[in-house]
């Protein structure tokens, strides 16, 4: 079981910059992908992008290629999602979540958190 915490949502005005950050509970994370996805209202969730919590190797939506960046921490279990240049159509609650498979399959899923982007 893989507990995850996400923070630092909040409003922006449009190319604002915002981080995220998922906690993730204690334990060893080899092999697994950590992802970011949102749903905005009325809208399915969508993928943003996920990082090789191993090898670093990341990959990105179109939509936000070049304007948002994830990384990871391993001293804090933590995974961030540097958000720049927001735009209005980014608003939508982020949530992060773990696929220990490496398969595309994501079982662990955190909260969420509120992201607003003002035009």
């Amino acid at each position: 079981q893989v507990h995850l915490v996400e923070s630092g949502g909040g409003l922006v005005q449009a190319g604002g910059s915002l981080r995220l950050s998922c906690a993730a509970s204690a334990g060893t994370f080899n092999g697994y992908i950590m992802g970011w996805f949102r749903q905005a209202p009325g809208k399915e969730r969508e993928f943003v992008c996920a990082i090789n919590w191993s090898g670093g190797s990341t990959n990105y939506a179109d939509s936000v290629k070049g304007r948002f960046t994830i990384s990871r921490d391993f001293a804090k279990n933590t995974v961030f999602l540097q958000m720049n240049n927001l735009k209005p159509e980014d608003t939508a609650v982020y949530s992060c979540a773990v696929d220990p498979a490496g398969r595309g399959r994501y079982a662990y899923w955190g909260q969420g958190t509120q992201v607003t982007v003002s035009s």
